[in-house]
């Protein structure tokens, strides 16, 4: 082997000296003055930024992130993200240098997920493409465009008279146990068919009820494109936290890939009082109800981040369905008038609607949807549009029904069109129906087709006509669906359909009809006399 020469030689050391580049790295270190339910006093991270993340060190030697929330003169107040029973009085605390995020991409759809992006359904790893931050600006005005795309639940209800647009932000409200969040799985169970991206936020829930929603998915085939964030009531203050936000960043991978995602908090209540229990921790000073100062800040920059981007941008939206639990129906208390502010309209369910037998327990009269006809399409904006003024009137004369004998023929014929009406809207948990079929059922009924129909009959009259729609007038329900209008033609045809049907209409037993609305199983419902076909139409 040949000896180096010295000029080679001088020439590598040259080369070595010139491509050497000084890689000192400095490391901001801390340590922990005081611990506690979650929260860390720490001293010595003078440079740290706001809602940066910390490495704590615990006396195991693992690490377990936190959060800087409280910049202080002399110290830091942070919350932990994790367990904090291993972390003492002078452990060591580092900087990341990076803000709270999520690990997003089309790998977490059909997963259950901790506000940190960390599998929780024991599927193994999750494929990730790109880190989010969790906490982002909203879009401003030039980058959005008018909310005119209708998003569909599926319920005729809501569809008809508080319709719902993509990059909308409506809020579900209501008592506790009147079908909050059965409104929103049916929601998500109705984009099967639309191709929009759903994420449900769970926010202090019980465990066993994520379940149950995971298993209600997962039987409708809707759990393939939805995620679910889990921050249950047995995870941190600051886990409960940080979910809204890190659901929000999931939801906007896809808007900003110009595709259409919902996603669902439920519920911002229990988001409020998880941040009141830091807060206090962190001797941040109350406020009314002991919120905090800036609990509605809390929720409007979350809420901004709902959207429909411009054409320039992809054209993508990310709409958002907030749920707030209310207490005996006080919709004026601290937390339900700050997020209805911020919202763009209400849908207010009612204790007294659902007790008597009302599903979905609406109140049409507190419900309202400020984006309104520019989110439905033509044929149901035609065929819906006297529907709430219809209700309203219903229900301001049905005090007065008790003197049935004294009242006019006009208003007999007020009464008897709002019953059926009121019945024609409700409609099964997890069944929700497609746009087109709510226009024919939501037509008969406003055209009078049903006032020949006892109430009771209601529901299997609109049962048998689907049916009978479905079978020989396919070409009329595929109409509506394709041309999104109701043109001459297709009223002429549906006119036709509906006063056969009508004059062919044969109820079966109401006692079946009654059960199955009452709540009662429906295989019990099936073994009363007669056929049970009414039981897929229940309350």
């Amino acid at each position: 082997m040949g000896r180096l020469r010295p000029e080679e030689i001088s020439s590598i050391l040259k080369g070595a000296i010139t491509d050497y580049e000084s890689r000192v790295r400095t490391e901001e270190v801390g340590q922990v003055l005081e611990v506690g339910d979650g929260i860390a006093q720490v001293f010595g991270l003078s440079n740290v930024m706001y809602q940066e993340m910390l490495e704590f060190e615990d006396t195991r030697g693992e690490k377990v992130l936190g959060l800087a929330l409280n910049l202080e003169e002399d110290n830091v107040g942070a919350i932990i993200a994790g367990d904090d029973r291993h972390i003492q009085e002078g452990s060591t605390v580092r900087r990341t240098g990076e803000l709270a995020s999520i690990p997003v991409g089309r790998g977490v759809l059909g997963r259950v997920v901790t506000p940190l992006g960390e599998p929780m359904d024991g599927k193994g790893q999750i494929d990730f493409e790109e880190d989010r931050d969790v906490e982002v600006v909203a879009p401003g005005i030039i980058r959005r465009q008018p909310v005119s795309v209708p998003l569909q639940t599926g319920l005729k209800a809501i569809d008809s008279m508080i319709p719902i647009g993509r990059g909308q932000r409506e809020l579900i409200i209501g008592d506790r146990k009147t079908g909050k969040t059965s409104i929103a799985i049916d929601t998500i169970i109705n984009q099967r068919d639309q191709d929009v991206k759903c994420i449900y936020v769970a926010v202090g829930q019980k465990d066993s009820s994520i379940a149950g929603v995971m298993g209600e998915l997962e039987e409708a085939g809707a759990l393939e494109y939805t995620t679910i964030v889990n921050a249950s009531a047995s995870q941190s203050a600051t886990a409960q936290y940080l979910a809204p936000y890190a659901g929000c960043a999931i939801g906007e991978y896809f808007m900003e890939r110009g595709e259409d995602a919902l996603v669902i908090y439920d519920d911002l209540s229990k988001h409020a009082t998880a941040y009141r229990q830091m807060m206090l921790l962190l001797r941040r000073p109350p406020g009314r109800e002991a919120y905090p100062g800036d609990v509605f800040y809390l929720h409007s920059r979350l809420l901004e981040r709902a959207a429909r981007l411009s054409d320039e941008r992809g054209g993508g939206s990310l709409t958002a369905l907030p749920i707030v639990e209310t207490k005996g129906g006080d919709i004026s208390s601290y937390i339900p008038t700050n997020v209805i502010s911020i919202t763009d309209g209400q849908i207010f369910l009612d204790a007294d609607l659902f007790n008597s037998n009302q599903r979905p327990a609406i109140d049409t009269g507190n419900s309202v949807s400020r984006v309104g006809g520019s989110a439905q399409i033509r044929a149901m904006k035609k065929v819906a549009g006297t529907l709430r003024i219809d209700l309203s009137q219903f229900r301001e004369l049905q005090s007065f029904a008790q003197f049935g004998s004294d009242l006019d023929a006009a208003t007999q014929a007020t009464l008897s069109r709002g019953e059926r009406l009121t019945a024609i809207l409700t409609q099964n948990e997890g069944e929700p129906m497609p746009v087109e079929e709510q226009v024919a059922v939501i037509y008969a009924a406003s055209n009078g087709y049903l006032d020949d129909v006892e109430p009771d009959n209601v529901l299997d009259f609109e049962s048998q006509l689907l049916d009978r729609l479905r079978d020989s007038h396919g070409e009329v329900l595929a109409a509506i669906r394709d041309e999104k209008e109701m043109s001459d033609a297709t009223k002429q045809k549906l006119d036709e359909a509906l006063a056969r049907f009508s004059e062919s209409y044969r109820p079966l037993d109401t006692g079946t009809i009654a059960n199955v609305v009452a709540g009662e199983p429906e295989g019990e419902a099936e073994s009363s006399e007669g056929s049970g076909g009414s039981g897929e139409q229940g309350g």
